[in-house]
């Protein structure tokens, strides 16, 4: 009987830090995303008009706010009607411009990076 409590006990305590854990985490992230964007120029709509012009008959499927190779960027996957491929299109936040080439992700590749 008190081997059940103990494990019940244990379990509920692990389970509360993981909560905690996961609490804080999501926080930070918040915290960093502000940041990101109180430092950003080009706002989100305007980074999409760029992106989609880049890619014909393109719909946004997603876009985010990240610093990549040092540069404050917005990331946009942008799915056309005529293919399964994604096109990536990366819009510098700071002068608006076009970051790259447009990449071009596989429905593989996009599995991959999601599982990533």
């Amino acid at each position: 009987m008190k081997i059940k409590m103990i494990v019940c006990s244990v379990v509920a305590a692990s389970l509360m830090v993981g909560c905690v854990s996961e609490k804080e985490n999501h926080h930070d992230k918040q915290a960093k995303q502000a940041k990101l964007l109180a430092d950003a120029k080009i706002s989100k709509d305007d980074a999409q008009k760029t992106a989609l012009a880049k890619v014909r008959n393109g719909t946004i499927k997603e876009g985010e706010l990240e610093k990549e190779d040092g540069k404050l960027i917005w990331s946009f996957d942008i799915k056309t009607p005529d293919s399964k491929d994604i096109k990536e299109v990366n819009v510098n936040a700071v002068t608006g411009d076009v970051v790259g080439d447009v990449e071009t992700e596989t429905p593989s590749a996009q599995s991959k990076e999601d599982k990533d």
